[in-house]
């Protein structure tokens, strides 16, 4: 039996992989220790969920806080055998990283070196995958030219309106939010250790991971929280770029499948972007337009013209690369499928 420790079990990502390879048959080890809640309040609990998921079979739960390097440590040198570390616990959001800039930077930064150097240290033969973010990229995409449509922005450069954004976009003098820095220095670190050390190591550089599972509030998870406001008469608000800001959305099955691709055949200190692509992408405008004729609803929304600090006009996901060395893999969900199971 393969055994696998995934970091932020009671999320999106993190309980979409703990039920997948539960369903393959691993003995699955969660850390969760609901910082959700701290960071975004009640509605954004990841306890719920960690209680289903303690009624699997072979399911163990540790409420461990990552930042806490003796904890992480105790819990390695107690493990006889890890083949996989899916590492998805962190703060995810641009403004609550402002106000709380030491919390973002342990629980982003901190909490991912801890992790890679317990695995070199402990369980080197394993493969880590840690799950990164597009705004390791800044507002560089905000460098680029766009032409405005009615509903959305397009780049006017055909390169990345016909493939997206690569792994090749400079990460260099830009603002990228205290939240895109502390993420840039565990995607870094991560390559690193695959780099440096020769361990086996994915960085996954995600646009919108979203889905049914997803707990989306206000500062975090936009199709998730534009759903939930749809469905209790909550007044939305879109900042900035008019509604027409562009962002690929990927169902989170179809990022575990993907991670299981590269577990199956890994590589060390790696990186790839993954999201949408041109498969599944829209802007708010477009998203509240399906949501709505999808649901029969209006939401009542207003437009604010503030745009938060670092926030991209447009991104959508260059997964080439990935698909050339994973060639087997592909979507399954389209924005049309994400958007019927959120409502």
């Amino acid at each position: 039996m393969k055994t696998i420790l995934v970091t932020g079990s009671g999320g999106l990502i993190g309980s979409e992989a703990v039920r997948y390879y539960h369903n393959k048959g691993f003995e699955v080890l969660g850390i969760d220790n609901n910082s959700r809640e701290k960071f975004f309040g009640k509605t954004a609990s990841t306890l719920p969920t960690v209680e289903l998921l303690r009624k699997l079979p072979g399911y163990r739960h540790f409420d461990l806080d990552i930042a806490n390097y003796s904890a992480i440590e105790s819990l390695f040198t107690s493990i006889s055998q890890i083949d996989l570390i899916i590492h998805t616990a962190g703060q995810p959001s641009h403004d609550w990283a402002a106000d709380n800039t030491f919390e973002d930077f342990n629980a982003n930064a901190v909490g991912t070196l801890n992790l890679l150097q317990a695995f070199r240290n402990f369980h080197p033969d394993a493969v880590f995958i840690f799950t990164s973010t597009n705004k390791v990229y800044g507002d560089r995409p905000n460098f680029l030219e766009y032409v405005e449509t009615e509903t959305r922005f397009t780049p006017t450069d055909r390169t990345y309106a016909n493939f997206g954004i690569s792994e090749n976009m400079s990460i260099d003098n830009c603002k990228h939010s205290l939240f895109g820095v502390s993420k840039v220095y565990g995607d870094l670190l991560t390559q690193e250790y695959g780099k440096y050390f020769g361990l086996k190591t994915g960085t996954f550089r995600g646009g919108c991971l979203t889905g049914e599972n997803h707990k989306g509030v206000q500062a975090h998870g936009f199709l998730s929280y534009l759903s939930f406001c749809l469905n209790n008469s909550i007044e939305y608000k879109i900042y900035g770029y008019k509604g027409k800001q562009v962002r690929d959305n990927i169902h989170s099955l179809d990022v575990i499948t993907a991670f299981d691709e590269f577990f199956k055949n890994p590589k060390s200190g790696e990186v790839y972007n993954i999201g949408g692509s041109l498969y599944s992408n829209c802007s708010i405008l477009e998203a509240i337009y399906l949501l709505e004729e999808k649901s029969g609803k209006k939401l009542n929304y207003t437009l604010v013209d503030n745009v938060r600090e670092g926030d991209h006009r447009w991104y959508i996901s260059d997964m080439r690369k990935f698909k050339e060395h994973y060639p087997s893999w592909k979507h399954t969900y389209s924005i049309s499928d994400i958007i019927e199971r959120l409502l």
